[in-house]
């Protein structure tokens, strides 16, 4: 059967929270790709800071930054499962949206350099404003939950002119107390938005799940690709060198896969049954993937300090690694781990987390990183699958569609 043509301009009406087949369709993979881009701009200044020993520094425009993006990246993942009509103005104004995150990837080095965020706030603005475009066109047409998506774009555009307004501040105001009240407005507005009489927006567990999924591994391969540079420069060097970075490089490489590997060890759809749950989860997702990618500017910083083109110790090399490894870890047990286990793979985790802080304080950082990751999987396959799932013996009470 032929599958009909696509429209200019289709009503944008909410789709089901049960519709089978629900996955990421190829503008939302393009849309995390174009994304990725602006995530490997942040944390280039962030492995450049740590190697110069301005840590506060890097570490607080990387988390600022970061947040401009998996906030804006969110708001689209989560309107698209509930509204993506792929009609022809919905694929345009996604565009914009992309259009908005490489202003905004335009503007890092700006900002982290010269505290000028001029750009980022324009890139940030564009990705935001377009999002309001989507809102309105589901005011329009999905009169059952007008008031929702009517109070979304009055919120966003509301908090989009108090971004603009901060750049006319001084710079002892605008940059963390203006920037903590704005965020903090931001994080209000579906809390806000999604009790509106007309109810929830109707997100899909599954293709949320997927969607958090396929950018974790984006991120992932974020840290590998700039891993992979940074050990390229440092083999070119050769010499005495190279024992040490082929030690490292296996190193990075088994972390990583064990990253992978516990994120992805359990599935999380039916942990998504009402709104105060969904939300903690999604807004939980910022420390799991602004550590991941954190992963890989510390893995460049260990690289740097290995072949001697930084000065810091290899303690605070080590805890550029540490650090990230063990907010991932937590927080992939707070989302992913916790709420399904009881027994020896519920305590595994934050013990890891634990231990992985304490690696910087002995020899072989690295090593011991990746045995500890190495050894947490060990834990989670052998015995965490043979404890019960408590999430798959306890029947749904909530419907996506319940608040």
């Amino acid at each position: 059967m032929a599958e009909p043509k696509r429209r200019f301009l289709a009503p944008m009406v909410g789709r089901s929270a049960h519709e089978q087949f629900r996955v990421s369709t190829p503008l939302e993979l393009f849309f995390d790709l174009c994304f990725v881009v602006a995530v490997s701009q942040a944390a280039a200044p962030l492995h450049h800071s740590i190697a110069v020993h301005e840590v506060g520094h890097g570490l607080t425009g990387y988390l600022t930054v970061f947040f401009a993006i998996w906030w804006a990246w969110m708001n689209f993942t989560w309107f698209a499962s509930a509204y993506d009509t792929d009609d022809d103005v919905y694929r345009i104004t996604t565009f914009v949206q992309i259009s908005g995150a490489l202003v905004l990837a335009a503007g890092i080095e700006r900002a982290f350099e010269h505290n000028d965020f001029r750009v980022i706030t324009a890139g940030y603005v564009i990705m935001r404003l377009a999002m309001v475009t989507q809102w309105l066109r589901a005011a329009k047409s999905d009169p059952r939950r007008r008031p929702t998506a009517l109070r979304y774009a009055i919120g966003v555009s509301a908090v989009q002119v108090l971004w603009l307004l901060r750049l006319a501040l001084p710079m002892s105001w605008s940059f963390l107390p203006a920037f903590h009240l704005l965020v903090a407005l931001e994080l209000a507005v579906p809390i806000w938005a999604e009790r509106a009489p007309g109810g929830p927006t109707t997100y899909h567990p599954h293709h949320i799940t997927e969607r958090y999924g396929l950018f974790t591994l984006i991120v992932l391969g974020e840290s590998v690709s700039a891993a992979t540079i940074a050990f390229h420069g440092g083999l070119d060097e050769g010499g005495a060198h190279t024992g040490a970075l082929i030690r490292l490089a296996v190193a990075a490489l088994v972390m990583v896969f064990s990253l992978w590997w516990l994120y992805f060890d359990r599935s999380a759809h039916n942990l998504l049954t009402s709104l105060r749950t969904s939300m903690m989860w999604g807004y939980g997702h910022y420390f799991i993937f602004a550590s991941a990618a954190a992963v890989g500017a510390g893995l460049g910083v260990a690289v740097d300090q290995a072949i001697g083109h930084t000065e810091i110790s290899a303690r605070l090399a080590g805890y550029a690694i540490a650090v990230p490894v063990a907010v991932y870890l937590f927080f992939v047990w707070l989302l992913h781990i916790r709420p399904h286990q009881s027994g020896p793979t519920k305590v595994a985790f934050p013990l890891a987390a634990v231990l992985a802080l304490g690696t910087p304080l002995v020899p072989a950082t690295m090593e011991l990183l990746a045995g500890l990751l190495v050894a947490l999987v060990a834990i989670n396959v052998s015995v965490g699958r043979r404890v019960p799932d408590r999430m798959e013996a306890r029947p749904a009470t909530h419907s996506p569609e319940a608040g």
